[in-house]
């Protein structure tokens, strides 16, 4: 046998330009995409509401002549509020971690994407919680079943029978009638309820023959294809995942959200005199804090001999209109 090996010329060292790194894609979080953030300057506040009802009245009324004309008004009040708590996570580097760090290692860049997922998974959590439960107030929740549906259930869009256009439809016009008018324009599904949507017999006999493809592709239906199809301006899919189990445990991953599906109203940006189903007032009255209420922090701590690298966000999720939602349960 030759000497030397192949063994005995070589040592093993990490690449260079390769390493596995896991993060997920930032597509894959709804939170900061389905109600606009408002910035605010105090971690607390009020705003005022107008009384709907009142802008829906017929009250105009014949004049004779030399005669005042009818009048009217409109109740408006400050009783509304919000409370943005502050929610934080940091990574330390310690001296002697980052001194002996391999070159093709970036301890201050893995810190910084390693919490900006953190606060990402944080907001889809209570976005889940907030508005995508059949608890969280909608003034409109629809239940999907797998029998007969009585008057606040449909047929589970996993059933070939099923309507989910004919549902989707009417839930419109439900929470058009509730809400003084105001038709959803947005739909958030929860990926595996989107799954069985792009499937369903219904939905792919309406684009099969209205897509314009090249010969021999099939039809597909997508993201934008079900929002012209529902006449809505996005439909929105939680893909995010997170892993509950604690660190040094075996991965327990789940979607954030599943088997529902949110019917909302939402305008391009919020402003004075404006109307939107739910709202994330981010607080931005802390230095180096950006529109969306989060700042990232670098300082050192000598007693620690460490770099802390640190992430803060100080927002509130709120449904400011329940009237204007609409929850689908157990949607398959």
């Amino acid at each position: 046998m030759s000497q030397p090996t192949q063994n005995d010329v070589h040592v093993n060292v990490p690449l260079s330009n390769f390493s596995l790194f896991f993060e997920q894609d930032q597509e894959a979080f709804v939170a900061d995409k389905v109600f606009p953030g408002v910035p605010v300057d105090h971690q607390s506040n009020v705003y005022y509401t107008y009384h709907r009802g009142d802008f829906n009245r017929n009250q105009v009324k014949l004049r004779a002549a030399g005669a005042e004309s009818a009048g009217s008004g409109y109740g408006l009040d400050a009783n509304a509020s919000y409370y943005a708590p502050v929610y934080a996570l940091h990574k330390d580097i310690p001296d002697q971690v980052r001194n002996n760090a391999d070159a093709m290692l970036n301890p201050d860049l893995e810190a910084t994407r390693f919490l900006t997922m953190a606060m990402l998974i944080n907001k889809e959590v209570n976005f889940a919680s907030t508005f995508f439960d059949a608890g969280a107030g909608w003034t409109t929740n629809l239940t999907g079943e797998s029998t007969t549906p009585g008057g606040s259930q449909f047929w589970k869009w996993s059933l070939a029978s099923s309507t989910p256009i004919v549902d989707i439809r009417a839930a419109k016009r439900t929470v058009a009638l509730a809400a003084g008018g105001y038709r959803p324009n947005k739909l958030v599904l929860a990926r595996d309820v989107y799954d069985t949507l792009i499937d369903h017999p219904d939905i792919v006999e309406r684009v099969k023959f209205a897509q314009k493809t090249s010969d021999g592709d099939p039809a597909v239906v997508a993201k934008d294809t079900l929002a012209q199809l529902f006449e809505l301006d996005e439909v929105l899919v939680m893909d995010a995942i997170q892993n509950t189990a604690v660190e040094g445990a075996v991965e327990s991953n789940a979607y954030i959200a599943s088997g529902g599906a949110l019917l909302v109203y939402v305008p391009g940006a919020p402003s004075i005199m404006s109307v939107a189903s739910g709202l994330t007032f981010n607080w931005t009255g802390m230095f180096g804090t950006t529109a969306a209420g989060t700042r990232i922090l670098s300082y050192y701590l000598p007693w620690l001999g460490s770099q802390r690298t640190e992430i803060e966000a100080a927002y509130a999720q709120k449904m400011v209109a329940p009237d204007l939602g609409c929850f689908f349960t157990a949607a398959i």
